[in-house]
């Protein structure tokens, strides 16, 4: 009965073991995945930055703004 008992409980970590390799595999996927979602929007809010610095100086061209305003 003890044998049993020992190697169900053996098979049973030997398939949480499993489990877990695949969840560390996948969470360092996900982690490079956000790497680049993060990298990407940050080039997007430099981009809006700038457009943003754009938009400032053509309303101070045509008046729309003061030459004070930032």
């Amino acid at each position: 009965m003890a044998e049993v008992t020992n190697n169900l409980i053996y098979e049973v970590l030997k398939s949480l073991q499993a489990d877990m390799s695949v969840v560390k595999s996948d969470l360092r996927d996900v982690k490079v995945r956000l790497t680049s979602v993060e990298e990407g929007l940050a080039g997007v809010n430099r981009r809006l930055d700038r457009v943003d610095d754009r938009l400032d100086r053509l309303e101070r061209r045509v008046g729309l703004m003061d030459h004070t305003h930032s």
